[in-house]
C-alpha cells in the first residue's frame, strides 16, 4: 500500500501548506491530498484556503501527484467551471492531477442559498456534473441541457493531453454503486473492508484510496488534547456531517462528543503503525495521512524515518 500525504486546508494556511508539501516529498510519501472546502468544520482549526489557487501554487513546487479530497462540482460551483479548474490543475501537475469529487456537505455548498438537497438528488447531481466534465474534456464545443445543470457553447483551450481520472468518495452502498459505475476510483476515509469489497465487486480492479489524521505532539496525552479540539468532528454520527450549515453548528454538536481516540496521536510510531496496518488489511492501494496539530514536522519526520521505509 503506497502512503501519500493529506494537505488539510481547513486547518493550515497557505504557506505551511507549501511547507508540507515539500517535506512531504522530501520524506518519501508517494503523492499528496488536498481538501476543498469553503469553511472549515470549526473555528478553531481557523483556516480554508481557495483550493484551486493552492494547487497552482503546490504544482510549482514539488512533483508529486495532486488529488482533491473531494471536490463537490454540484452547486457552490458549477461543474463546467471545475472542469476549467481541473484542466488547468492536471496542465500544471504535467499530467499528475486527479479530481476528487462527492455529493458534498451544505457546511460548504450552503453560502450561496441555494436549497441543500436529500442525498439521493445530490448523487443524481453528480453523476450529471461528472458527465458535464467529461463532455468538456473532449475539446469539443458543448451544449447541454440536463435536469440540474445547462451548458452552452462552452469549449476548453487549455487541456491536458489525457483527461485527469475522477475518483468518487462514497459512504454507503448507493454511494460506492455510484462510484463503482462513473467514477475511475473509489475514496473512503475509514477502514471499511466491506465497502472495499463491494466497490471491488462491481468495479473489478480500479483503485482504492483513503484518508486518515495523526496527531504528533510530545507526550498522548497533550496529542489527545489537541485532536479532540481540532477535530471532535470526527466523531460526529450519521449524516450531520452532511447536513449542518455552519462551523458553529459543529462546534455545537461536538461538544456532545466525548474526549476520546479518534486518530493516532502523541509521540510513539506504533499507533500510526496500527493505523497504517488497518487501512492495509482493509483492502485499499494507498493512504493519505494528514497531520493535525501544531506539530507536523515531527510528524512528517516520523513518517519519513520509521514507516514510510517499510511500506
Amino acid at each position: 500500500m503506497r502512503i501519500g500525504y493529506f494537505l488539510s486546508c481547513e486547518e493550515y494556511a497557505p504557506a505551511e501548506l507549501l511547507e508540507q508539501a515539500e517535506l512531504a516529498q522530501r520524506a518519501g510519501f508517494t503523492s499528496l491530498w488536498i481538501s476543498d472546502h469553503y469553511h472549515p468544520w470549526n473555528s478553531a482549526q481557523g483556516q480554508s484556503p481557495f483550493v484551486w489557487s493552492m494547487i497552482g501554487a503546490v504544482s510549482q513546487r514539488v512533483d508529486l501527484p495532486i488529488m482533491t479530497a473531494v471536490t463537490c462540482p454540484t452547486t457552490r460551483v458549477h461543474p463546467a467551471v471545475i472542469a476549467q479548474a481541473e484542466a488547468t490543475s492536471a496542465v500544471l501537475t504535467r499530467g499528475r492531477f486527479t479530481l476528487g469529487v462527492g455529493t458534498g456537505e451544505a457546511l460548504n455548498e450552503h453560502i450561496t442559498g441555494t436549497h441543500w438537497p436529500p442525498a439521493q438528488v445530490r448523487r443524481e447531481m453528480l453523476a450529471e456534473a461528472i458527465e458535464v466534465i467529461r463532455q468538456l474534456f473532449t475539446g469539443e464545443v458543448v451544449n447541454h441541457r440536463g435536469r440540474y445543470y445547462t451548458v452552452e457553447h462552452a469549449q476548453l483551450y487549455t487541456l491536458p493531453d489525457t483527461p485527469p481520472p475522477i475518483f468518487l468518495s462514497g459512504f454507503g452502498a448507493k454511494s460506492v454503486e455510484l462510484a463503482a459505475h462513473v467514477g475511475d476510483g473509489f475514496i473512503n476515509v475509514k477502514p471499511d473492508a466491506d465497502s472495499v469489497r463491494e466497490y471491488r465487486a462491481a468495479a473489478g480492479d480500479k483503485p482504492v484510496v483513503a484518508g486518515a489524521k495523526g496527531c504528533f505532539a510530545p507526550s498522548a496525552d497533550e496529542g489527545l488534547r489537541i485532536a479532540h479540539r481540532l477535530w471532535s468532528t470526527e466523531g460526529l454520527p450519521g449524516e450531520l456531517a452532511q447536513i449542518l450549515p455552519t462551523p458553529e453548528h459543529f462546534e455545537q454538536a461536538s461538544q456532545l462528543v466525548p474526549e476520546q481516540t479518534v486518530m493516532p496521536h502523541g509521540p510513539d510510531v506504533k499507533p500510526y503503525l496500527q493505523m497504517v496496518d488497518t487501512y492495509r488489511s482493509a483492502g485499499y492501494d494507498e493512504l493519505c495521512v494528514a497531520a493535525v496539530g501544531p506539530h507536523y514536522r515531527e510528524l512528517i519526520e516520523l513518517f519519513g524515518r520509521e514507516i514510510l521505509p517499510h511500506s
